[in-house]
């Protein structure tokens, strides 16, 4: 396992004074691959945290975005793993496509060709979730929250969709495919971006987010910059959004 001591540049310290309520102290990020045997398939994770005890920890499963295939995806987002954990959240970036994988189809209808890749995903997050059991009891993984950015937040809604009893919690950075699962827990939420739209039906009506206590709120963060090209201000705007959708209160299962 490799630790890195997150050094936080002069922008994060700004946003740690102006965000309420943050925790203090310095952000752990410590690397490792773990071995799924029944599937013969690394998965590489990336572990945010404070530094100190992380007993009683929030846990947040995090999902990139596609990235072709090239290895380290799990380390992108630094600065949403960052602050959440800054925020007293144990943060898990999870890494999903390996360089021996097939490309994800870009032609034909998504819901059908991407299904089989999304299904891969959610069987890393199902690996990832029971070994956090084993390896991390101390965490309180019934306050689980489940997250993704593009291709990842398609996985991740499809992980609600079939496991929904996991988590208190989903939310999207920006899905556009993988319709977000009309159901009142674990509570539904997802972050539109200003550019793009998603597919017919991927997003609740009015009346539907209403009943079911969905939460969608607008962005004026391109779909692109949602990832490691954000800049100081869109960084800062998506971090508000998410800890205030982490920060909602939800109803125990």
């Amino acid at each position: 396992m490799e630790r890195t001591i997150i050094r936080r540049p002069l922008f994060a310290f700004a946003l740690a004074l102006v965000t309420a309520s943050l925790a203090h102290g310095q952000v752990l990020c410590d690397t490792l691959t773990w071995t799924d045997s029944l599937r013969h398939r690394a998965v590489p994770v990336a572990f945010y945290h404070l530094d100190g005890s992380t007993n009683n920890l929030p846990v947040v499963l995090f999902s990139h975005g596609y990235n072709e295939n090239r290895p380290g995806a799990y380390r992108g987002y630094s600065h949403l793993s960052e602050a959440m954990a800054q925020a007293g959240w144990f943060v898990v970036s999870v890494q999903h496509e390996l360089p021996t994988d097939e490309l994800l189809p870009l032609t034909g209808v998504p819901q059908i060709v991407r299904r089989r890749s999304w299904e891969r995903g959610v069987a890393n997050l199902l690996f990832v979730f029971d070994l956090l059991h084993r390896t991390h009891p101390e965490l309180d993984l019934k306050r689980l929250t489940v997250m993704g950015h593009s291709q990842g937040g398609d996985i991740s809604m499809l992980f609600a969709q079939l496991h929904p009893e996991r988590m208190e919690r989903v939310i999207s950075l920006d899905n556009r495919r993988m319709p977000l699962p009309r159901m009142r827990e674990p509570q539904v939420c997802s972050i539109r971006s200003s550019d793009q739209a998603a597919d017919e039906g991927v997003l609740p009506t009015a009346d539907e987010a209403r009943e079911l206590r969905m939460r969608v709120v607008h962005a004026k963060v391109p779909h692109n910059n949602m990832g490691d090209e954000a800049t100081p201000e869109q960084r800062k705007e998506l971090v508000d959004l998410i800890l205030g959708l982490l920060r909602t209160d939800t109803p125990a299962h």
